[in-house]
């Protein structure tokens, strides 16, 4: 595999941890890159993103994971098994559970890398009754830009085998909806999952997400926040010099 694949997966994963960001405290969070057709790179279960080493990731096959979305149901053991069957190296370090969701993300066309944080304001969010709100509707320009014309939300699931199968049938359901792949996933009491051809799109979407989560938590403190109507929202998302403006980002 390639170093400069794996050193990429460790600045995000270092971007994302950073402690001053409260984008993913001590073992919260995971993330991956796709290294070929055939294997991806994820974050060991029980490291930590902001020290992560290269000793910490974990090769996995996509054909050893992505028939379990298939499975109508799977034991913790069984699961647990599938997980280190997936290591390309059977004495690597054991994958985050969440191993199967990434798989999925990274077998999307274009998307080469994924990042999942427990975002302290985004949270503040997806644990209140406002949540799919925030999913489903933008606040401002830069939001659009960087995070989609709108998250892909998903109600509360058992994170594992469940919460992948259920993660894969709304994001199809999103780009049936939208024509389109979306950039940020909002789980419903758990966190954000982002995803895209770059780390730096990865990172700009989940700062983005927390920013956003700011502003629709201080908006709601003076009345509530104003949201976008869908032809501002369609202008902003089609303008070219907001495409020059994500192309320069890496977005």
């Amino acid at each position: 595999m390639s170093n400069s694949i794996t050193q990429d997966l460790l600045n995000l994963s270092h971007e994302i941890g950073r402690e001053d960001r409260g984008l993913a405290m001590l073992g919260e969070g995971n993330t991956s890159v796709r290294v070929s057709d055939d294997t991806f790179l994820v974050k060991a279960s029980g490291t930590c993103l902001g020290t992560l080493r290269e000793e910490d990731v974990v090769e996995c096959r996509f054909s050893a994971l992505l028939p379990l979305l298939d499975r109508e149901s799977m034991t913790d053991s069984e699961i647990e098994a599938a997980l280190l069957a997936a290591r390309v190296d059977p004495k690597a370090k054991k994958p985050s559970v969440e191993a199967i969701f990434h798989a999925f993300f990274l077998s999307l066309p274009g998307i080469k890398f994924v990042g999942h944080g427990h975002a302290t304001a985004v949270n503040q969010i997806l644990c209140s009754t406002r949540a799919r709100d925030f999913a489903e509707r933008r606040m401002f320009p830069d939001e659009i830009v960087c995070c989609g014309v709108a998250s892909v939300y998903v109600p509360y699931t058992d994170p594992g085998l469940k919460l992948a199968q259920v993660i894969r049938a709304q994001v199809e359901a999103y780009v049936r909806q939208y024509q389109s792949q979306p950039r940020v996933v909002l789980m419903q009491n758990h966190g954000v999952i982002t995803i895209g051809g770059t780390w730096q799109a990865v990172l700009s979407a989940l700062l983005m997400a927390e920013k956003a989560a700011k502003v629709f938590v201080g908006a709601a403190v003076v009345g509530g926040p104003v949201f976008m109507n869908d032809e501002n929202v369609a202008r902003i998302a089609g303008r070219p010099d907001e495409a020059y403006r994500q192309r320069a980002l890496k977005i």
